[in-house]
Formats: structure tokens, C-alpha cells, sequence
């Protein structure tokens, strides 16, 4: 189920696999009858699709869904058939994911099931009261799920492959779409992920699910942003009493002795110190005798080290649970690039309240135009004065940048950026379609998002001209392997990003994962992390990167992502600013770091892309990411020794911020994370 298995776009280990089955093709795929059940898709951007819901005359159930985001397309048929009692009997997936072939089957015979999946097969003994939860499939998988879960005693559920979930009441809304008004209730799905998953029903029927992208009934889309808000407040009080719980300010003075300290204002590792905090601020750090106050708390930190607080540069903060969970991986601060606003600075104006366990916040208000591939959360814009008019608004709800996205016209760029830079706001964001990178930082851009639209100066004109879709990934990996970094014209363009002292975001494992894995396949960011989160989490590992095409085959891809990455060395060679930035879940942070390392920064430099550097480009340098007296104590305290092996800095014990020192097992526990990491497999 994509919306519970594939939540983290994410890949885990080489398993023994069928043979693969040609995509079912769409003019095969399931017709809809005028009578289908008909649910939008939709997000902030607008429509993206539809899910059709029917049942024939032989008593299977079919749903047809069809989803195009931002060029990322999804195109299935679902078939289920339920035994006597109500459970699944069969449920067969067929069509096309973006990553491939979705052809799925799940089958009862008796007292035996068996299962074969893009990720995976398997087969065993059949014991009722178990659910199979598919990888794939359409709204209707939730639905089945939701309905078997309402059913079920005490409402909980096993699931097939593994896992466990239940099923709890959140609350109750009204909602009216000026023709009818429907009392709905919200349920929330546990266990399953992370994250508890809301859903919306009217009676015993399935109305909605809402987030990032949402499935609303025809005729009843207007009531998302509504229900949002009903089921944030409703989760808000379930958030609230973990706080005191597992973030207990801190009562005394707190001591980490016998620490190594990572120094990163001069990118270096002190041996054998000890560090004072009081207040929720470091007091000293020194090494011999250093006067320990009264009733302080003592950490011995033997062998461990101290690290500022980390910070993911590219993190869209999810719901609630997402604060827990980058804590636990050492992540205290964060720069969200573009997200719902109501929601993001609620959730930051909680996290400031102490009412919500999360990372400081710097954000960045995402502004793109209208097109078929405008981003999700996007503030839209159709003509320049509205590109600027967003500009203003970001200033005066408080973001601390903007975020210029793909489908902006290259024309309001400069203008854009301008009134940005007069209201103190930082630029950063895709490079628009139709515009190279070195026209975009000559009309103002401070930071590029992404190596591949840093590579993308060097790109043929079709793939520059429609960079906002699906070209920026798949004609990166085509035309990337050939390109000359050391050209005079790259290295004049390379040269003027740092003069301009333009830094840059680039995800590289974001690449890693989309152009390394095949289905079945794990990236190295999420090896470390198998057997420890939600198995339905952990089966989303397995989705694979891009399918090959006849033009790009997976070892141009990977050619591909070495070039990006020795774009990487080569932009820190030229003193450009590099902030390390994930695009994901959090867990991809110190993979980012091992691959700027293998492309030639010391542990020391590829730290500092994760502390120093980001506070002082996001305005914060005085408050966080260095180990000093004064500063705040926002700090991590990790197992090992990262000068030597930067994966080091996952096997996180403590956390300090806000005051509040957190065992990284007790944010894992009430997550639902069966514990740390493990050395890569």
C-alpha cells in the first residue's frame, strides 16, 4: 500500500525476486462504469488524478486509479474478492508505477496464502484475522484495510508480510459542501508507520483521507483544508503528552565528561573534554579540572562524541511524529524548503510553545507557477505581480526564505529575487524550466537546490527547457556521464558560483537512491535501518529507483550519479558552500555526509555541511551549530569516533535542545522504532 509501504521513498536489500511480468499496459487495464465511486486527487497545486471505485455483477471489487505528479506517474487496476466471512480472499494489482512494473497478487487457497510483489514473494500458513497488506495499489487498498480494522476485536489487526496495527477513534467534524452536510468521523491507523494515518468516514463508509495529497470524494474537495485542521487539533493532543514524557526539560546543570568535542568553527576533533550546560546554554568546555555546579547531571562519555545538534537542510517536516523521529537521529535543527504554510508554522509555533517534541525550524516559503507539473505545497502564482505578491507574504508570516520552483517564468525570476533580497529573504530553490543555472544566480539566487540543477548548465536545451518534469532526472542521467567538468567554460561557471558565493544543496543521495537500486534493490542511505522501523515502512525500501528507459540503461545511472558527485568534490574545492540537505525522512542525513566524504571532504568538512555552515547561512551562526560557551545547547552526543568513520554519527545516544535532554531510545520507542541502527549489511 503506497500510502503505508512507501511512505519513505525508500529501497532495502537484494531479495530473490519471480520473474518479472511486462507491465500491464493502460488500454488493458479496468474501464470504470459512469456509476463508479469517484475520489479527486488532489494537493495545494490542484487535481493530480482520480480513484474509481466499483463492484460487478460477480462480486469482485475494482478500482481504477490514475495519479501525474509533477510528471511521476501512476497508472493501476485493482481487483479484490472477498471470502464468506468478509476477509481478502485475492487482490491483484496491475500497471505502472515510477518505479515500475506494479503488478502485485495476494491469494488464499485454503489453509496456505502466497504473495508476489515488485518487492518481494512469500508464502505460509493461512490463520484468520490476519491482513495482507499490499506494497502497492489504489485507495481501495486503505479501504479494505480501514474496513477490516473497524471489524476487528479490539480493533487490531496482524498484518502479512509482518507488523501489527490498530485502529483508534480521533473525533468527529461536520462538513458541507453548500449542498449537504455530513458528520464525519475521523479514525487513526497505528502501528503501521511511524506516523499515525487519519482517515475520514461518513458512517461505514470511506469519505477521505487527507495530507500532502488528498483523497476527496467529487464534489466535496472543498472541505480538505477543513478536515486537516479537525484531525491536526485532534493529533495535537496525543503529540502533547509525549512531551513531558520523553522531553523533560532538564532540572539541573547537565555534564557530558571525557567526551571528544567536535570543534566546528575550525573543523576539528578535541580530545578528552568536558562540557557544562546550564539554562539550555553551553557554560564551558574544557579539559582537566572544570568546576562541575551542584546536583549536575553527569554523562560519561567515554569513547562517544559531541557534536552539535545536526541539521537536515532540505527537510519537508512531516505531521507530528516527524519531530521525534529526526531527534532521534541527532537531527535538532532543520530548513524546511516548502511546505503547507497553515500546518508548518503551526507545527513550528507548538515546537516553540513546548507543546510539540521537534527540531528548530528556519523556512522557506515554495513559490511556483501554474503548470501540470507545479509543485504540491507551492504557493501558485500566474503572473509576476502575484510571483512578488507571495514574496511579501512570505516576509510577513514570518519564513526566512523563498523557494523558487520549476515552473516559475524565468522572466520574474530577477524581479522576484529582488524584492526578496530588499526584505531580507533568502533565495534558493529549483532552477525554472527554460533557464541555466548561471542566469538564475546573476538574477539573484543565493542557493541551488539539487546537483543535478547545479549540472544542469551543461545540459542539452531539451533537457534545461523541460527541467520542471521528468527530465531533470531522467536527462540528467543521460547526459550527465559525458560532461567535462574541467572544460574552461564549467570551470568559469563553477568559479562565478563561488564568487557570487553561492552555496548549494545537493541531495546527493537523492540521486544515489533514484539511479542505483533496481526493485528489490536497498540504497545504501536505508541498509542500516532494516529491521528496525515498521516492516510496512521498511517494505517501501524495496520500490527500486528509476526504471531503465531504451535511452538511459542503470549503469549510465549510475555513471550518472558519480558524475554528480564528483561535481560535488569540485564545488568544494572551489570553497562553494555546501549545506547538507536529505529530501527524505531524516535517515538519508549521514549517508549524505559518507558521500561527500568519498568525493574528497574530510569527516571534519562534510560535518560542518550538517552544523556550522547551515546556522551561519540561515542567520542562526550566533545560536547554534558549534560547540562553544554562550551558544545554545543544541547537541548530539553519537557512539564512536566520526573524524574516523562519519556513519558514526547514527548510533545517536543523547539529544539536548530547547532545554530538554532526550534518550534517542526513548524518541525511537514512542515512534514505534525497535531500535538503533545497525553497521550496513
Amino acid at each position: 500500500m503506497k500510502r503505508l509501504g512507501a511512505l519513505i521513498v525508500a529501497m532495502a536489500t537484494l531479495c530473490l525476486l519471480p520473474a518479472a511480468r511486462a507491465q500491464t499496459a493502460s488500454s488493458e487495464l479496468a474501464q470504470a462504469p459512469a456509476s463508479a465511486e469517484t475520489w479527486s486527487i488532489i494537493s495545494t497545486a490542484g487535481q493530480h488524478g482520480t480513484s474509481r471505485l466499483w463492484t460487478t455483477p460477480d462480486g469482485a471489487r475494482w478500482s481504477r486509479e490514475q495519479i501525474n505528479l509533477r510528471g511521476f506517474v501512476t497508472d493501476i487496476d485493482q481487483q479484490v474478492r472477498f471470502a464468506a466471512d468478509g476477509s481478502v480472499a485475492s487482490l491483484e494489482v496491475r500497471g505502472s508505477t515510477p518505479s515500475g512494473d506494479a503488478a502485485e497478487r495476494f491469494t488464499v487457497n485454503g489453509a496456505r496464502y502466497d504473495y508476489t510483489s515488485p518487492v518481494g514473494h512469500g508464502d505460509g500458513a493461512y490463520a484468520p484475522g490476519v491482513f495482507y497488506v499490499p506494497f502497492g495499489g489504489s485507495i481501495d487498498a486503505t479501504i479494505t484495510l480501514i474496513d477490516a480494522l473497524r471489524r476487528a476485536p479490539n480493533h487490531q489487526l496482524d498484518f502479512l508480510p509482518s507488523g501489527r496495527a490498530s485502529l483508534v477513534e480521533l473525533t468527529t467534524h461536520q462538513v458541507s459542501n453548500g449542498h449537504e452536510t455530513k458528520t464525519l468521523t475521523a479514525y487513526a491507523l497505528v502501528g503501521a508507520t511511524t506516523s499515525p494515518i487519519p482517515v475520514w468516514y461518513n458512517g461505514d463508509h470511506f469519505f477521505a483521507q487527507v495530507g500532502v495529497l488528498s483523497w476527496a470524494p467529487v464534489g466535496w474537495e472543498g472541505v480538505v483544508d477543513d478536515l486537516s485542521r479537525a484531525q491536526d487539533e485532534a493529533l495535537a493532543q496525543r503529540s502533547a503528552a509525549l512531551v513531558d514524557r520523553i522531553a523533560p526539560r532538564a532540572a539541573h546543570a547537565v555534564v557530558f565528561r571525557n567526551v571528544r568535542v567536535f570543534d566546528s568553527e575550525r573543523r576539528r576533533f578535541l580530545q578528552n573534554r568536558t562540557v557544562v550546560i546550564n539554562d539550555g546554554r553551553i557554560v564551558s568546555v574544557g579539559t582537566g579540572r572544570v568546576r562541575v555546579p551542584e546536583g549536575a547531571e553527569v554523562i560519561d562519555g567515554a569513547g562517544d562524541t559531541l557534536v552539535p545538534g545536526l541539521w537536515d537542510s532540505h527537510q519537508h517536516f512531516g505531521d507530528d511524529s516527524a519531530g521525534p523521529f529526526l531527534l532521534a537521529q541527532g537531527i535538532t535543527s532543520i530548513r524546511d524548503p516548502g511546505n503547507q504554510p497553515e500546518q508548518l508554522m503551526a507545527r513550528r509555533a507548538r515546537i516553540n510553545a513546548g507543546q510539540l517534541i521537534g527540531p528548530r525550524i528556519v523556512s522557506s516559503m515554495l513559490i511556483d507557477g501554474r503548470s501540470e507539473y507545479t509543485a504540491q505545497v507551492a504557493v501558485v502564482a500566474t503572473t509576476e505581480a502575484e510571483a512578488i505578491a507571495a514574496v511579501n507574504r512570505a516576509h510577513d508570516v514570518g519564513y526566512a526564505g523563498v523557494k523558487f520552483y520549476g515552473s516559475v517564468n524565468p522572466d520574474w525570476v530577477a524581479p522576484m529575487a529582488a524584492e526578496a533580497h530588499r526584505l531580507g529573504l533568502r533565495v534558493h530553490g529549483h532552477i525554472p524550466a527554460g533557464m541555466r543555472p548561471l542566469d538564475a544566480i546573476r538574477a539573484g539566487y543565493d542557493e541551488i537546490t539539487h546537483i543535478n540543477f547545479v549540472m544542469m548548465q551543461a545540459m542539452p536545451d531539451d533537457v534545461v527547457n523541460h527541467s520542471n518534469g521528468y527530465a531533470r532526472h531522467i536527462g540528467t542521467a543521460q547526459f550527465a556521464p559525458d560532461v567535462d567538468l574541467r572544460s574552461p567554460a564549467m570551470r568559469a561557471y563553477l568559479n562565478e558560483l563561488a564568487q557570487r558565493h553561492v552555496a548549494v544543496d545537493p541531495t546527493l543521495s537523492v540521486f544515489e537512491t533514484e539511479y542505483l537500486p533496481n526493485q528489490g534493490q536497498i540504497a545504501p542511505a536505508y541498509a542500516p535501518y532494516v529491521g528496525t522501523l515498521p516492516p510496512l515502512i521498511e517494505r517501501g525500501f524495496y520500490a527500486g529507483g528509476l526504471p531503465e528507459t531504451p535511452e538511459v540503461s542503470r549503469q549510465r545511472m549510475i555513471q550518472a550519479q558519480a558524475k554528480l558527485a564528483e561535481l560535488v568534490g569540485e564545488l568544494h574545492r572551489r570553497r562553494v558552500s555546501i549545506v547538507a540537505g536529505t529530501d527524505g525522512s531524516g535517515l538519508e542525513l549521514v549517508r549524505e555526509l559518507e558521500l561527500y566524504v568519498a568525493a574528497g571532504m574530510s569527516p571534519a568538512d562534510a560535518l560542518a555541511t550538517a552544523t556550522i555552515v547551515p546556522a551561519r547561512l540561515f542567520g542562526v551562526g550566533d545560536q547554534s551549530g558549534a560547540i562553544r560557551p554562550g551558544m545554545l545547547a543544541e547537541v548530539t552526543l553519537v557512539r564512536g569516533d566520526p573524524s574516523r568513520s562519519i556513519g558514526d554519527l547514527r548510533n545517536v545516544l543523547v539529544v539536548m535542545r530547547d532545554g530538554r535532554l532526550m534518550q534517542a531510545s526513548a524518541l525511537r520507542d514512542a515512534i514505534g522504532i525497535s531500535g538503533p541502527p545497525h553497521p550496513a549489511r
